[in-house]
């Protein structure tokens, strides 16, 4: 048994709602609401995300096709399975299914560019740390000489 089709009417789906008499009709937020400002994230955080969202893309294909180009130099061609000449694509295939698979070597393929700035911004923030050399000495400053 069949269900009755939709009636087509011009009214928009909430359109209904405007006919209601005021004590009756629901607390719908409106559109243009700006009261509460919209969630955002901060300037820092946003592009934190962006950098660490382009070097995993890189991780994901660039580090892979690099590898491909070396191995494809110094080892010759990229052998997969029957054919002799695979192409860098057959790689990134080969490398996205050790991804899916679990695999920990293609893992740390993937996440070594972020992995390796996250370690040089904690080098900087050691050395930063670290007090100079001869630590009881206040810093040199210009010197005035006297009129």
């Amino acid at each position: 048994m069949s269900s009755t089709p939709p009636r087509h009417t011009s009214t928009p789906p909430l359109g209904a709602l405007a006919n209601l008499p005021p004590e009756r009709r629901p607390n719908l937020p409106s559109v243009d609401d700006d009261d509460e400002p919209s969630p955002r994230l901060p300037p820092r955080v946003r592009r934190e995300l962006i950098v660490f969202g382009v070097l995993l893309l890189f991780g994901l294909i660039g580090v892979p096709l690099l590898i491909w180009v070396g191995g494809n130099r110094v080892l010759g061609p990229y052998v997969h399975g029957q054919n002799l000449h695979a192409g860098p694509l057959a790689l990134l295939q080969d490398f996205f299914l050790g991804l899916v698979h679990g695999s920990a070597v293609f893992w740390v393929v993937a996440l070594g560019p972020a992995a390796l700035l996250l370690l040089v911004r904690l080098l900087i923030v050691l050395v930063r740390a670290v007090p100079p050399v001869g630590g009881d000495e206040p810093p040199a400053g210009p010197t005035r000489r006297p009129r």
